[in-house]
């Protein structure tokens, strides 16, 4: 790989198997090692990555009907047969339909399994913040969703996972319900607010029922010959080890902890600039001299060459011209603040097919043959 120019454009756990009792075809089955999930072989399969959602539903939506994956007649079924799609993280804050999506990619998860395709979440620094009790960009009709999944979640007798999957069927007729006898007075909003931040951090402490959903979702997700994550990954998290990152944000998030009552934060995988979840060296544009992105791009093809990829996608960092390329396609970012609380930008997605890439940006190109973007 070029590094010349910033270019526009522990042992394994066993392996298990995901099931394609359904399919035809003779495509080999997907075989995932790692709990979280954290190596994957897709023989190929299609790939399709999506970017922050912010708890926008419907710019969700729209982006998974546009890759093809997501029926548009309402019904929220699977139409990607063996695709694999990944989504990477920051579903959580600056929107109110968040538990939504989470519920929404949770039963196409089920639904592309029988198809022989897959669904894999990554966790970002948002969906950490709030394992962390971090709730300054919750946004207010997050919180009262919180309050109506509470009160929902009272008429499954402890069966979270048909309570959970169900959320996506009935969560918009809660929302208009509420909102239909809110009432305006200003005192009841802010008693409203308090209840719904306990609502809140019963779900995401440690051990809550929304922080252990969070918690099979890695940081880091590598897919035959491409790696995934929200922030970035570096050469030191891999020396770390990637399937022990993996599992030491979810234990944190379990509320698991081996040497104390109190689970210990993860921090190289996310507390600090640079760790997995809050890193940017590779998705802000540099104005410095050319050493200095000859630099960065030096970085990456050490971390590429340590995890065996040829190619990182990542999120987190809006790019307000949409998904591109640097470094002679070896880092593509895919966030295009398409939240309405963020950017409210058009969606855009990315398709990995036999290690071609192309940016999937409205339905006549994903069942198109061009491509949309050229980053040589």
């Amino acid at each position: 790989m070029a590094v010349s120019a910033w270019v526009s454009c522990v042992a394994p756990l066993p392996s298990r198997k995901l099931s394609n009792s359904s399919l035809n075809s003779v495509l080999k089955p997907i075989t995932i090692i790692g709990n979280p999930s954290t190596f994957v072989s897709a023989p190929d399969r299609r790939i399709i990555a999506v970017g922050d959602l912010h708890g926008d539903l419907a710019q969700a939506r729209c982006a998974l009907e546009m890759a093809g994956v997501l029926s548009s007649d309402g019904q929220d079924l699977w139409t990607g047969k063996e695709t694999v799609l990944i989504q990477l993280g920051d579903i959580l804050d600056r929107g109110e339909d968040e538990i939504a999506i989470l519920s929404l990619l949770k039963s196409l998860s089920i639904q592309a399994e029988a198809n022989g395709g897959a669904v894999f979440q990554l966790n970002g620094n948002h969906e950490t913040m709030n394992v962390e009790g971090d709730f300054r960009y919750v946004d207010l009709g997050a919180l009262e969703e919180c309050i109506d999944f509470m009160e929902y979640l009272n008429e499954f007798d402890d069966d979270w996972e048909k309570a959970f999957i169900g959320w996506i069927n009935v969560s918009e007729r809660w929302k208009e319900e509420r909102r239909m006898s809110q009432s305006h007075w200003g005192p009841w909003k802010l008693m409203k607010r308090q209840k719904g931040v306990i609502a809140r951090s019963s779900l995401l402490r440690p051990g809550g029922l929304l922080a252990c959903e969070l918690a099979h979702h890695a940081v880091v997700l590598k897919v035959d010959d491409w790696v995934f994550c929200h922030g970035g990954l570096l050469p030191h998290h891999v020396a770390y080890g990637i399937e022990r990152m993996n599992r030491e944000v979810s234990n944190w998030m379990r509320g698991f902890s081996e040497n104390s009552n109190s689970p210990e934060i993860p921090f190289t995988a996310t507390r600090g600039y640079d760790s997995v979840v809050w890193n940017r060296l590779y998705s802000r544009d540099t104005v410095d001299m050319d050493y200095r992105r000859c630099q960065i791009c030096s970085i990456l093809e050490e971390t590429l060459e340590a995890v065996g990829a040829k190619g990182m996608v990542v999120g987190h960092t809006p790019q307000p011209e949409g998904i591109n390329c640097k470094c002679n396609h070896g880092i593509w970012r895919i966030d295009v603040g398409m939240s309405s609380g963020v950017l409210n930008s058009r969606p855009e997605v990315l398709e990995i097919v036999d290690n071609e890439v192309r940016v999937i940006k409205n339905k006549r190109d994903a069942l198109g043959g061009v491509d949309v973007l050229d980053c040589i």
